[in-house]
Formats: structure tokens, C-alpha cells, sequence
């Protein structure tokens, strides 16, 4: 790689890493591409060669922290395709609530933000990210739940994890409690591996009667 491509590429690369940051903490309204630029060391043109809009770049910066996200938290909690299905759940509800609860991951901050201010501009970008995802936590419920359950279930069984993982979204910004002004997970690990534990019993349990009942009307 040339000297001047090198230099393009980490333009790019710090254009995405301040954007991204900037967007978690102040919306895509309260963020300026002049402030991008000035905290990226870079100039207007710069943003219109690699993005083209304002627009992109928050699509782009969304795609980027989602990306770092997945990098430090495998989305199949580094368990082998060959171990029992129950421990390949485990790890995916792992995987996932400690992506969500992961202080440093911006792709749930920049969310949280288009939630409070929606602009519609991520819905693409992030249907095309999570499909692989929600795909393989489909396939893992459909095979505890085994073949006699229709997939309409499946579909309410996987929301039903799902929103058990993505919870601790909510005590990001919460209100104290009365024991701790800090939520529950961020308290110790011990206390982030009990809440891991809770939602993979929880949900193996229903899952499971589900498909004991199912089972039982043949």
C-alpha cells in the first residue's frame, strides 16, 4: 500500500471512531460534521470523499461500532458448533448481554440515542448487521423446541429471550436504586455471570415446557 493510501485509510478510520463516539454521546442531531472533523483532525472533504453525506457517516459509524462490538464479544460466546445445544444458547445469551452491558460498545449508546430522537437512518444498515444473528438464534430455539412447534412460536420464543438480554439497556441510564446509583451489572462480574445464568435458566426452562406440552398433545 502506498504512503498516501495509508494516510487515506486512517483519515477514514478516525473519521469513523470520532463519529461514532460523538453520535453515542450527542445524537445525530446534536453532532455537527465540523465537530467530527475537528476532533478527527480532518477536513470537510475528507468526510465528503469517504461518506458523501452526514447521513452515511452515521450509518457507517453505526456499522463501525457494531463491528468493534463483535470483535470483542463473538457472537457465539466462543462455544464449539459441536457442543449440546443448551451450552450454545448459554453462550449466545452471554455473548449478548455482555455486549449490551460492555460500557466501551457505542453501537447500543448510538441506539439509545436514535431511540430517544429517531431519524429512521439506521434501519438498513442494521436489519442487514443483525440478520445473521437473530438467523442463528432462531435455528438454536427451533432446535430445543423441536418440530412439532410452529414457527410463529419460535418467532415469540426468540423476542422473548431477546428482550430478557437486551434489558440491561434500560439501566444505562436508570434511576439509582436505593441500594446503588450504579445498575445492578456494573457492580462485579459475579454479579453480571448470576444475571447470564438467571436468563439462560429462565429461558432453557420455557423453552423446554414448550416443548414438553407440545410433545404431550400428540
Amino acid at each position: 500500500m502506498t504512503p498516501g493510501g495509508k494516510e487515506t485509510l486512517q483519515t477514514r478510520e478516525r473519521l469513523l471512531k470520532v463519529a461514532a463516539r460523538l453520535f453515542a454521546t450527542e445524537g445525530y442531531r446534536g453532532t455537527t460534521i465540523a465537530d467530527i472533523c475537528r476532533h478527527a483532525r480532518a477536513n470537510i472533504a475528507a468526510v465528503n470523499y469517504h461518506f458523501t453525506s452526514k447521513e452515511q457517516l452515521y450509518r457507517e459509524a453505526w456499522r463501525y461500532a457494531f463491528q468493534q462490538s463483535i470483535q470483542r464479544h463473538h457472537p457465539d460466546g466462543e462455544i464449539p458448533e459441536t457442543a449440546p445445544v443448551e451450552e450454545r444458547l448459554r453462550g449466545r445469551i452471554r455473548a449478548l448481554i455482555c455486549r449490551v452491558t460492555d460500557r466501551n460498545n457505542l453501537e447500543f449508546q448510538i441506539v439509545q440515542k436514535e431511540l430517544a430522537q429517531p431519524t429512521g437512518l439506521l434501519r438498513e444498515v442494521q436489519r442487514e448487521a443483525l440478520a445473521p444473528l437473530r438467523k442463528n438464534m432462531e435455528a438454536l430455539i427451533r432446535e430445543i423446541l423441536g418440530p412439532e412447534v410452529s414457527e410463529e412460536e419460535i418467532h415469540f420464543c426468540q423476542m422473548s429471550v431477546m428482550a430478557q438480554c437486551l434489558g440491561p439497556m434500560a439501566g444505562r441510564h436508570g434511576r439509582s436504586s436505593r441500594h446503588s446509583c450504579q445498575p445492578f451489572w456494573s457492580r462485579n462480574r459475579k454479579a453480571l455471570a448470576a444475571y447470564v445464568e438467571h436468563v439462560v435458566a429462565f429461558s432453557l426452562g420455557g423453552l423446554k415446557e414448550i416443548r414438553r406440552l407440545h410433545e404431550s398433545k400428540r
